[in-house]
């Protein structure tokens, strides 16, 4: 299941999945959306490693962009998965 986290400006929705375990480490995925003509932009970074596991139509630049984001909320939205997203938190 995928929980909303916040929408910028440009439409991009980021979303982010409940909490998983790998080898006893607490791991979660976050997705960036934005809708285009005939589908998505997305890209997908699975925490804490921020190894991006897919990108498909957003540049270096908002991947990295994207990159510092989530090392300024990734506490965030570790809080959250533990507690069913935002509207649970």
């Amino acid at each position: 299941m995928l929980y909303p986290y916040i929408t910028f400006p440009d439409g991009t929705e980021v979303l982010h999945s409940q909490i998983v375990y790998k080898d006893d480490c607490p791991t979660l995925q976050v997705n960036f959306e934005r809708p285009k003509n005939g589908g998505f932009d997305s890209a997908r970074c699975e925490l804490p490693s921020y190894n991006w596991v897919s990108r498909n139509g957003y540049s270096d630049a908002e991947i990295a962009d994207f990159t510092d984001f989530l090392h300024n909320n990734a506490h965030l939205f570790f809080k959250f998965a533990a507690s069913g997203g935002v509207c649970c938190a």
